[in-house]
């Protein structure tokens, strides 16, 4: 099965989605699927979920790093994690993960989309191809992941954690592409709250500010992340996505003053907030990517 090593057996086709009868399900155990969970703000989702007594399945693409992850977190007396090394970009990604969970005798109870990345530069002068395959896994992947097993979440009474940012609330000149991409997940994520909830499945969307991950490295940030105030562990973080999650939040923004910002942002003219960005992002900028 292209881009999935798991090393188990795969099923075929699309019976464990909705035609998958009763008997075939009973006897499958609910775990927590966490994408790219090989480093940052996902390896600390994984850590907070496995504390709770969740058992996990880690999805990403380095297996070396999920192996390691999954040895530590069964040193600490959880259950050691299903590691599926795969490439969330390559297509049919739903069915595949469908099928090799369903293999390890296991079906989705908690969905946390955490897999993305951004890019600073002006959208014109960065690679077009880079910046759609940004999209793609901001959006694409995580709605398909997001839909794909609802019948299954709703079994176990579980949930949907998308992964956005505070960007979703502001446009973003220097980062155009990323900010767009995260306020589709806010969006997106507020209404599928609404809609799923009457199912008594959980579904929220967390909303960190700047985190020292390796996420600014492969952005091409230069400099400081932010003030101080605005930063947050990753720990930090992933302790507030949790706690938002099982309390029925929907949008989940760690830390006071982040919060402040994404109200006061609604109040102030566009006109401002557009070149406040745009002031922040020319200090950060990488240099000129090819075209």
């Amino acid at each position: 099965m292209p881009g999935f090593r798991p090393g188990i057996y795969v099923l075929p086709s699309k019976a464990w989605m909705a035609g998958t009868s009763p008997a075939m399900t009973e006897n499958l155990k609910p775990v927590t699927v966490i994408t790219g969970a090989s480093s940052g703000i996902g390896a600390a989702l994984a850590r907070v979920f496995a504390r709770h007594g969740h058992t996990l399945a880690l999805v990403a693409r380095r297996k070396d790093r999920l192996d390691a992850l999954a040895d530590e977190i069964a040193r600490s007396g959880a259950s050691r994690p299903i590691v599926v090394p795969a490439d969330l970009a390559l297509p049919d990604l739903a069915r595949r993960l469908g099928e090799a969970l369903r293999a390890a005798g296991s079906e989705p109870q908690y969905i946390v989309n955490n897999a993305g990345f951004g890019l600073v530069g002006h959208a014109a002068h960065r690679d077009r191809t880079e910046q759609l395959a940004m999209i793609d896994l901001n959006a694409r992947v995580l709605t398909e992941l997001s839909l794909a097993f609802v019948d299954s979440l709703e079994r176990h009474q579980g949930g949907i954690l998308n992964v956005g940012s505070m960007a979703g609330f502001l446009p973003g000149p220097g980062m155009a592409v990323y900010y767009a991409s995260k306020a589709y997940v806010l969006s997106f994520t507020e209404a599928l709250h609404s809609e799923l909830k009457p199912r008594g499945i959980k579904v929220a969307v967390l909303c960190p500010g700047p985190v020292p991950t390796e996420f600014a490295e492969r952005a091409g940030v230069k400099g400081g992340l932010a003030p101080g105030l605005m930063t947050k562990s990753a720990d930090y973080v992933a302790e507030a996505g949790y706690r938002g999650l099982m309390g029925g939040h929907r949008t989940i923004v760690p830390g006071s003053f982040n919060r402040a910002i994404t109200v006061a942002v609604r109040l102030i003219p566009r006109r401002f907030v557009l070149w406040a960005v745009d002031r922040r992002q020319s200090r950060r900028r990488a240099a000129p990517a090819r075209k």
